[in-house]
Protein backbone atom coordinates (compact mmCIF):
# COMPACT_ATOMS: atom_id res chain seq x y z
CA UNK A 1 0.00 0.00 0.00
CA UNK A 2 3.07 2.24 0.78
CA UNK A 3 4.84 1.86 -2.50
CA UNK A 4 1.52 2.53 -4.22
CA UNK A 5 0.89 5.78 -2.28
CA UNK A 6 4.50 7.18 -3.21
CA UNK A 7 5.34 8.32 -7.09
CA UNK A 8 6.76 5.86 -9.04
CA UNK A 9 9.55 8.85 -9.52
CA UNK A 10 10.69 7.97 -6.24
CA UNK A 11 11.51 4.63 -7.67
CA UNK A 12 13.51 6.03 -10.69
CA UNK A 13 11.16 4.98 -12.92
CA UNK A 14 9.89 6.69 -16.11
CA UNK A 15 5.96 6.49 -15.29
CA UNK A 16 3.50 9.33 -14.78
CA UNK A 17 1.37 7.23 -12.50
CA UNK A 18 1.35 3.82 -11.41
CA UNK A 19 -0.35 0.11 -13.06
CA UNK A 20 -1.47 -2.87 -11.04
CA UNK A 21 1.40 -4.18 -13.99
CA UNK A 22 4.25 -1.75 -12.69
CA UNK A 23 2.85 -1.96 -8.70
CA UNK A 24 3.66 -6.17 -9.05
CA UNK A 25 7.09 -5.37 -10.29
CA UNK A 26 8.12 -3.07 -8.40
CA UNK A 27 6.99 -5.15 -5.39
CA UNK A 28 9.15 -8.17 -6.64
CA UNK A 29 12.25 -6.10 -7.34
CA UNK A 30 12.54 -4.50 -3.75
CA UNK A 31 12.20 -7.82 -2.60
CA UNK A 32 8.28 -6.62 -0.82
CA UNK A 33 7.28 -10.29 -2.18
CA UNK A 34 8.88 -12.90 -3.82
CA UNK A 35 5.74 -13.37 -6.38
CA UNK A 36 2.17 -11.09 -6.79
CA UNK A 37 0.49 -11.01 -9.62
CA UNK A 38 -1.15 -7.78 -11.04
CA UNK A 39 -4.73 -9.57 -10.09
CA UNK A 40 -3.43 -9.78 -6.82
CA UNK A 41 -2.44 -6.16 -6.41
CA UNK A 42 -5.65 -4.58 -8.04
CA UNK A 43 -7.81 -6.43 -5.33
CA UNK A 44 -5.32 -5.24 -2.69
CA UNK A 45 -5.97 -1.71 -3.87
CA UNK A 46 -9.76 -1.81 -4.25
CA UNK A 47 -9.41 -3.63 -0.56
CA UNK A 48 -7.54 -0.15 0.46
CA UNK A 49 -9.55 2.00 -1.42
CA UNK A 50 -6.54 3.15 -3.21
CA UNK A 51 -6.74 4.68 -7.34
CA UNK A 52 -3.20 5.51 -8.02
CA UNK A 53 -4.10 5.52 -11.54
CA UNK A 54 -6.44 8.84 -11.10
CA UNK A 55 -5.36 12.00 -10.16
CA UNK A 56 -7.21 15.33 -9.48
CA UNK A 57 -5.99 18.51 -10.14
CA UNK A 58 -6.24 21.83 -8.33
CA UNK A 59 -5.43 25.47 -8.93
CA UNK A 60 -4.11 27.92 -5.96
CA UNK A 61 -5.65 31.01 -6.34
CA UNK A 62 -3.65 34.00 -6.61
CA UNK A 63 -4.99 36.96 -4.64
CA UNK A 64 -6.24 40.30 -7.16
CA UNK A 65 -6.64 42.92 -5.13
CA UNK A 66 -8.41 44.56 -7.94
CA UNK A 67 -11.13 41.33 -8.22
CA UNK A 68 -13.94 43.20 -6.83
CA UNK A 69 -14.36 46.28 -9.12
CA UNK A 70 -13.13 43.80 -11.86
CA UNK A 71 -15.87 41.63 -11.36
CA UNK A 72 -18.56 44.61 -10.83
CA UNK A 73 -17.32 45.48 -14.21
CA UNK A 74 -17.64 42.42 -15.98
CA UNK A 75 -20.97 41.59 -14.40
CA UNK A 76 -22.41 45.50 -15.27
CA UNK A 77 -21.65 44.69 -18.75
CA UNK A 78 -23.48 41.19 -18.75
CA UNK A 79 -26.39 42.49 -16.99
CA UNK A 80 -26.87 45.61 -19.12
CA UNK A 81 -26.13 43.91 -22.13
CA UNK A 82 -29.50 43.58 -23.70
CA UNK A 83 -30.27 47.00 -23.04
CA UNK A 84 -27.51 48.43 -24.85
CA UNK A 85 -28.01 51.48 -26.89
CA UNK A 86 -27.61 50.97 -30.49
CA UNK A 87 -24.44 50.91 -31.79
CA UNK A 88 -22.79 49.44 -28.23
CA UNK A 89 -21.98 45.60 -28.74
CA UNK A 90 -20.75 43.44 -25.84
CA UNK A 91 -19.02 40.20 -26.62
CA UNK A 92 -17.65 37.37 -24.23
CA UNK A 93 -14.09 35.82 -25.90
CA UNK A 94 -12.20 32.97 -25.55
CA UNK A 95 -10.86 30.05 -27.25
CA UNK A 96 -10.10 26.43 -27.21
CA UNK A 97 -7.47 25.03 -27.94
CA UNK A 98 -6.05 21.53 -28.60
CA UNK A 99 -9.28 20.05 -30.22
CA UNK A 100 -8.72 16.73 -31.48
CA UNK A 101 -10.76 16.76 -35.14
CA UNK A 102 -11.48 13.09 -35.01
CA UNK A 103 -13.57 11.23 -37.82
CA UNK A 104 -15.54 8.23 -37.22
CA UNK A 105 -14.81 5.42 -39.57
CA UNK A 106 -18.85 4.48 -39.42
CA UNK A 107 -22.00 6.63 -39.46
CA UNK A 108 -23.85 6.44 -36.29
CA UNK A 109 -26.59 4.24 -35.81
CA UNK A 110 -29.67 5.70 -34.69
CA UNK A 111 -31.33 5.49 -31.95
CA UNK A 112 -34.79 3.56 -32.08
CA UNK A 113 -36.89 2.12 -29.35
CA UNK A 114 -35.14 -0.35 -26.90
CA UNK A 115 -31.90 0.82 -28.54
CA UNK A 116 -29.79 4.09 -27.60
CA UNK A 117 -27.55 5.34 -30.41
CA UNK A 118 -24.72 3.02 -30.96
CA UNK A 119 -21.33 5.58 -32.37
CA UNK A 120 -18.58 3.16 -33.91
CA UNK A 121 -15.55 3.44 -31.38
CA UNK A 122 -12.29 3.13 -34.44
CA UNK A 123 -11.88 7.12 -35.89
CA UNK A 124 -9.44 8.86 -38.14
CA UNK A 125 -7.70 11.74 -36.34
CA UNK A 126 -6.87 14.40 -38.43
CA UNK A 127 -4.46 15.99 -35.97
CA UNK A 128 -5.86 19.13 -33.56
CA UNK A 129 -7.49 22.30 -34.43
CA UNK A 130 -8.45 25.86 -32.06
CA UNK A 131 -11.53 27.41 -31.89
CA UNK A 132 -11.31 31.35 -31.04
CA UNK A 133 -15.13 32.44 -30.51
CA UNK A 134 -17.21 35.19 -29.34
CA UNK A 135 -20.16 35.36 -28.23
CA UNK A 136 -22.93 38.25 -27.97
CA UNK A 137 -24.33 38.52 -24.79
CA UNK A 138 -27.53 40.44 -26.08
CA UNK A 139 -28.32 38.53 -29.24
CA UNK A 140 -26.74 35.29 -28.13
CA UNK A 141 -24.98 35.00 -31.71
CA UNK A 142 -21.61 33.04 -31.77
CA UNK A 143 -18.89 34.39 -34.29
CA UNK A 144 -15.91 31.91 -34.54
CA UNK A 145 -12.80 30.81 -36.41
CA UNK A 146 -11.43 27.46 -36.55
CA UNK A 147 -7.67 27.19 -37.05
CA UNK A 148 -4.35 25.61 -36.61
CA UNK A 149 -2.90 27.88 -34.33
CA UNK A 150 -3.48 30.02 -31.30
CA UNK A 151 -1.35 32.81 -31.80
CA UNK A 152 -1.12 36.66 -31.59
CA UNK A 153 -2.00 36.95 -34.63
CA UNK A 154 -4.77 34.49 -35.04
CA UNK A 155 -6.41 36.18 -31.92
CA UNK A 156 -5.57 39.71 -33.74
CA UNK A 157 -7.05 38.50 -36.93
CA UNK A 158 -9.79 37.25 -34.92
CA UNK A 159 -10.65 40.35 -33.31
CA UNK A 160 -10.15 42.50 -36.64
CA UNK A 161 -13.22 39.71 -38.49
CA UNK A 162 -14.98 40.77 -35.27
CA UNK A 163 -15.17 44.12 -35.42
CA UNK A 164 -15.54 44.14 -39.01
CA UNK A 165 -19.01 42.65 -38.26
CA UNK A 166 -20.52 46.02 -37.31
CA UNK A 167 -20.06 49.63 -37.67
CA UNK A 168 -16.93 51.32 -37.59
CA UNK A 169 -18.37 53.38 -35.27
CA UNK A 170 -19.65 50.79 -32.92
CA UNK A 171 -18.71 50.55 -28.98
CA UNK A 172 -17.44 47.39 -28.08
CA UNK A 173 -17.37 45.88 -24.61
CA UNK A 174 -15.28 42.67 -24.85
CA UNK A 175 -14.68 40.49 -22.15
CA UNK A 176 -11.66 38.27 -22.28
CA UNK A 177 -9.30 36.55 -19.87
CA UNK A 178 -5.71 37.78 -19.69
CA UNK A 179 -4.46 34.81 -21.95
CA UNK A 180 -1.12 36.45 -23.69
CA UNK A 181 -2.95 36.65 -26.82
CA UNK A 182 -5.59 38.61 -25.64
CA UNK A 183 -3.20 41.62 -24.13
CA UNK A 184 -0.17 40.93 -26.90
CA UNK A 185 1.27 44.17 -28.80
CA UNK A 186 -1.37 43.68 -32.39
CA UNK A 187 -4.40 43.29 -30.23
CA UNK A 188 -3.69 46.86 -27.96
CA UNK A 189 -2.37 48.30 -30.87
CA UNK A 190 -5.51 47.27 -33.26
CA UNK A 191 -8.12 48.52 -30.48
CA UNK A 192 -6.03 51.65 -29.97
CA UNK A 193 -7.20 52.13 -33.56
CA UNK A 194 -10.82 51.38 -33.03
CA UNK A 195 -12.24 55.02 -32.56
CA UNK A 196 -14.04 55.58 -29.36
Amino acid sequence: MALACAPPEQSDLPLSHWSQSELAREAVRRGIVDSISHGSVGRFLKEADLKPHRVRGWLTAKPDPEFETKCTDVCAVYKDAAAAPQGVRKVSVDEMTGMQALERTAPDLPMRAGDILRREFEYVRHATQTLIAAFDVASGQVLGVVGDTRTEQDYANFTQTLFATAAPTTVWHVVADNLNTHVSESVVRLVARRPW
